[in-house]
C-alpha cells in the first residue's frame, strides 16, 4: 500500500498557487491544490488571519497580496521560525534562486 504525503502543507500549495494567480477563485485553488473549495476557503481566512494574505476587492472578485516579508513560520508544517521569508520560499519553488538556502 503506497502512503500518501507531502512535504508542503496545504497552506503552502495556496500561497504557491496565489503567488502564480493572484486572482484565483476558491474553485480554482482548490482545484489546483487537490482539496474541496471549502477547505481553500478556510485557509484562505486563515493565512489572511496569520497576516500571510491581503485581499483587495476588485469587482466580484478578490485579488490576493502575499505579505512576502514574513518568515515562514508553520508553513512547511513546523513549529518554529525559520531564516527564510515567504517570499524567499516562493522563489526557490519557482527556480528562481540562485541557490537553495540552507539553515
Amino acid at each position: 500500500m503506497m502512503v500518501s504525503w507531502s512535504f508542503l502543507t496545504n497552506h503552502a500549495l495556496v500561497l504557491t498557487v496565489l503567488n502564480e494567480q493572484a486572482d484565483s477563485t476558491g474553485l480554482q485553488i482548490a482545484q489546483a491544490v487537490g482539496i474541496t473549495e471549502r477547505a481553500a476557503r478556510k485557509i484562505i481566512a486563515e493565512l489572511q488571519a496569520a497576516g500571510y494574505l491581503e485581499a483587495e476587492r476588485i469587482g466580484r472578485r478578490n485579488r490576493y497580496r502575499i505579505q512576502a516579508h514574513r518568515p515562514l513560520g508553520r508553513l512547511l508544517g513546523g513549529t518554529g521560525e525559520r531564516d527564510i521569508s515567504v517570499g524567499d520560499f516562493l522563489q526557490v519553488l519557482q527556480g528562481k534562486a540562485s541557490q537553495v538556502p540552507t539553515g
